[in-house]
This record gives C-alpha cells, sequence and structure tokens, in this order.
C-alpha cells in the first residue's frame, strides 16, 4: 500500500488477499452515510478533492465492477465493465498488465486502487500540459495546438468537435473532471495515446484505390505503428480481393470482349469461365492482383507524407484544407500507379489469358517484352492517370459530405464508429467508381489490345469514339454490374480480417467513454 491509503496491509496471497479486500471495502462502504458519493462514477462531477473522497469514489467504482462480490474483479468482470463503456480488448489488456502486480490474473482490491491512483497521476500530467494558460480548464484551440505539436494537423471545428464530445456540463471547455472521468479506464499514458483514442481509422480495400491516406502522428510514424496498420490493411485487402476475385474476372472480360463475344448476365459469365479453364480459372488473374498491394500501398503513404510536406510549405502545422488532401492524395495516387502500373497491365493479361497461354507471372512479362516491347507495360495509362481525378475527388467529397452529415446529426460525438465509417467508406468509393468507370474500361481496354485477336490497335479518344459508336454511351459501363456486385462482400470480407489482424499485430484503435 502507498502511504496515503487508508486500507491495511494484507497479510496474504491468494483468498486471504481477496477477504481482506473484501473488509476493506464494507469498512469504507460505512460512510456512503456521508453523502459523498457521486451516483454515478464516470458521469459525475462532484468536487472531491481530498484523497478520502477520492478513495471512496474508486470504492463505490470497484463494486461496480466486481459483480460477484468475491472481492476480486476478474477477466470477464472487467470485460464487461469496460464493454459498457465502449472500451476495447486492448483497454483490458493494459489495465490487467499495469495493475496485476501479484500476477494471478485478477484485480483485487488494493491492486484496483492502486491502479487507479497511478492512472490519476498520469492524466493528471497529461491535463496540465493541455492547459497551455493554467485557468482548470482545457479549451478547443489547446486541443488543437496540442494535437499539433505530435504531427497531427485538426482544424478548430474538429477541436471543437472533440472538445463537446467530452464536455458534460455545456461550458464549452473541459474541467478535470471531465478529463479524468473520460479517460479513466482508457489506458492513456502520453498525447500520442490520446490523439489514438480522438479519432478513428480504418483502412479497408475493397478492391479500388485509396484515396487520401490517413494522419498519422510523429510518434506513431517513428514507432512503427503506422506501418504496421498499413501492413493490417494489406492482409485485408489480399482476403477481400481473393474472396471476390471471380467476379473481378468477370468485369474485365465484360469490359474488354464485345457483347457478340461475351454477353449474357453475371451468371452465364462465370458458367463461360468454368467451362473454358474449371474452378480455378476464376481467379486467375488475382495473384498479380493481390501482390500489387504492399508496393501500391507503401509508395502511396510515403509519396502522400511528402507531398503533404510540400503543401504546407513553412507552416508545417497548420490543418490541410479538403482541397489540399485531395491534391496531395491525387498526386500520390498518380505517384504510385506510375511505379506499380506495369503489375496492372500483367494483371489484365494475366485475368483474360486463356487455357495454356502463360506458365505464370514471369512467362506472360517474358513474352510481352518479346513480342511488343517494354512501351507495351504502359498502355493505358493516361487513361488510368485521368481517371484518378474524378474518383479521388468525388470518393473523398461523398465521404466527408456522408461523415459530417452523421456528426452534424449526433453533435455531442466525436467519434462516428467503425461501421459508420465503413458504410461512408463503401458509398463514397462506389460513387468514385461510377464517376471513373468509363476511364477505367477504356484503359483495361489498351492494356489487352494485342490479348485479344482482332482487337484495334487505336489510341484512347479513337477508342472511346469506337466505343460509343457501336455500343452507345452504356458501351462505357460494360462490366459494371459485377464490380457493383462485389463491393458489399469485399468491404465485409476486409473488416472482418482487418479487426483481426490489426489486433494480432498490436494496433490499437481506442473509443473514448
Amino acid at each position: 500500500m502507498s502511504a496515503g491509503s487508508a486500507l491495511p496491509a494484507s497479510s496474504s496471497a491468494g483468498g486471504r488477499k481477496g477477504r481482506v479486500g473484501k473488509r476493506t471495502c464494507r469498512d469504507l462502504r460505512g460512510d456512503k452515510m456521508m453523502g459523498l458519493f457521486c451516483p454515478s462514477v464516470l458521469g459525475a462531477h462532484c468536487q472531491q478533492n481530498s484523497d478520502k473522497e477520492r478513495e471512496k469514489r474508486w470504492v463505490e467504482l470497484f463494486d461496480q465492477f466486481d459483480v460477484n462480490k468475491d472481492g476480486h474483479i476478474d477477466i470477464s468482470e472487467l470485460r464487461a465493465g469496460l464493454a459498457a463503456r465502449g472500451l476495447s480488448r486492448g483497454s483490458l489488456e493494459k489495465i490487467v498488465a499495469a495493475g496485476d502486480t501479484n500476477q494471478d490474473g485478477v484485480l483485487d482490491f488494493e491492486e484496483f486502487m492502486q491502479y487507479l491512483r497511478d492512472h490519476e497521476k498520469q492524466l493528471k500530467l497529461m491535463f496540465r500540459s493541455l492547459d497551455q494558460n493554467n485557468d482548470g480548464h482545457i479549451d478547443a484551440a489547446e486541443i488543437q495546438h496540442s494535437l499539433q505539436t505530435i504531427g497531427v494537423t485538426v482544424s478548430l471545428r474538429d477541436a471543437n468537435r472533440i472538445l463537446t464530445s467530452m464536455d458534460k456540463d455545456g461550458t464549452m471547455t473541459i474541467d478535470w473532471n471531465e478529463w479524468r472521468d473520460y479517460f479513466l479506464f482508457n489506458s492513456v499514458s502520453n498525447m500520442e495515446d490520446v490523439a489514438r483514442c480522438w479519432k478513428r481509422s480504418v483502412m479497408l480495400d475493397i478492391g479500388e484505390q485509396m484515396t487520401v491516406p490517413d494522419e498519422f502522428t510523429e510518434e506513431e510514424k517513428k514507432s512503427g505503428y503506422v506501418w504496421r496498420q498499413l501492413m493490417s490493411g494489406a492482409v485485408a485487402g489480399c482476403v477481400a480481393r481473393t474472396a471476390t476475385a471471380p467476379l473481378d474476372r468477370l468485369k474485365v472480360f465484360r469490359q474488354v470482349h464485345s457483347f457478340s463475344f461475351f454477353s449474357g448476365n453475371v451468371l452465364s459469365g462465370l458458367r463461360y469461365m468454368l467451362k473454358e479453364g474449371g474452378v480455378l480459372s476464376l481467379w486467375r488473374g488475382n495473384g498479380m492482383n493481390v501482390l500489387k498491394i504492399a508496393p501500391e500501398t507503401a509508395i502511396k503513404f510515403t509519396a502522400y507524407e511528402h507531398i503533404k510536406s510540400v503543401i504546407h510549405g513553412h507552416n508545417q502545422t497548420r490543418p490541410l484544407r479538403i482541397y489540399e488532401r485531395f491534391l496531395a492524395g491525387s498526386l500520390a495516387g498518380a505517384t504510385a500507379q506510375t511505379a506499380i502500373y506495369p503489375m496492372e497491365v500483367l494483371k489484365t493479361r494475366l485475368t483474360l489469358r486463356k487455357t495454356g497461354q502463360y506458365s505464370g507471372m514471369a512467362d506472360c512479362a517474358k513474352k510481352i517484352l518479346q513480342k511488343e516491347g517494354v512501351s507495351a507495360f504502359y498502355k493505358g495509362y493516361v487513361p488510368n492517370l485521368l481517371a484518378i481525378v474524378p474518383y479521388a475527388g468525388i470518393d473523398l467529397a461523398v465521404y466527408e459530405t456522408l461523415k459530417f452529415a452523421w456528426l452534424n446529426r449526433n453533435s455531442s460525438v466525436v467519434d462516428p464508429g467503425v461501421m459508420v465509417l465503413v458504410g461512408c467508406g463503401a458509398v463514397s468509393s462506389t460513387c468514385g467508381q461510377l464517376a471513373s468507370y468509363p476511364l477505367a474500361l477504356i484503359r483495361t481496354r489498351m492494356q489487352a489490345q494485342t490479348s485479344v485477336k482482332g482487337s484495334p490497335k487505336v489510341s484512347m479518344l479513337a477508342l472511346l469514339q469506337n466505343i460509343v459508336s457501336k455500343e452507345g454511351v452504356t458501351g462505357l459501363y460494360r462490366g459494371i454490374s459485377p464490380n457493383l456486385l462485389k463491393v458489399i462482400p469485399a468491404v465485409t470480407v476486409s473488416y472482418v480480417v482487418y479487426e483481426y489482424t490489426r489486433i494480432f499485430l498490436g494496433v490499437e484503435i481506442e473509443g473514448g467513454i
């Protein structure tokens, strides 16, 4: 026990220790008649400054967690208590690791009290560091400045949203009680942890380009957190693309081949591919589609950080405006596509190949190089770059519009939650695809020009004119149905795999109380 504790020391371990903790609880609960308890610990804003009053509040909290009243808080009780407060499994593990001094897997009363003492000291230090004018309150400007010092740029509007989510008394400032109650069971130990708690990032891959990478703190970049999160997204993308590969191959077939060669609905298209090459033929081209995820993601993120730094200029702390994020994301996407574009051409050729045409990726690349030269690896490059602009612009605009519309309807919440963000991302990505699809179709046809017998070798504009004259405007949207059909399963699979992978890699995304 610490010197400030009013509790007697435990004389033994195990069950005796639990019983001592229980007697201590009863002794302190006897003071309830003094009327010093708050009715609800985490929602209360009573002024409790003395050690005695603070420990009485902790006794009440211990009773809330100790459901079976055995003098211990086990894992299941702690999990239930934290889940009720919107906290993650990562918080549970960190609390147990920090508080369970005798390593018996449970928290007795003394361990619980000591954990709260230590954690409140950390919270107090962080509160004082944020309270720059020492007036006992944190305002939106102080939140904005504190995040900027660790490399996270937010607008004053976003800072006000953060403040509103914690401000229970409507003063538009955060006092010590509100700060403590919000973070009491959130295992934050520094401002980087606080920043992570105030934001939620879900990097899902539904088979299309992720437009604008997320913002990360300098500490997250140095610690490897960023790359673990990117890896979580990449693994999720691999599984999601593999799960929806048959629909993706069908989309490419319908984009490239004319109505006379390849018509009918989705099921008839799948039957055609099964008849030509068997079940495994449904996954042709998927290997290259998966292989290009890692380099594309890494290059895009690195380029985005450099471009963002250039846009910031001398003022590296100001938040990027929406059009600046769009510009940085588009340029980063163009950089990544330029670097990995030969893999895009290989993916299209491997997807369209007939049985026995190529023995593998290397054989495909070798034959293209021998017959068509290096320039073949950049066929369709121009329409591919042009497609980035409408896709990136509409994707970002729709995503931000939907997110802020939700936040405006729920002004007291700073974190929309995973499912809201996943929904916004799925809708915005679909809108982006619809806008850029004609250019994507032209790109795919140009990539496939020499792999399709009788395919005319024409320029982008000539190909556009040829499609419209022969198939009408609807010809620019051939293959859109299987592309849209894969959105929901891709999002679902990607989200589930991402959650398991990020937990395995130690990527914590905390929610607030």
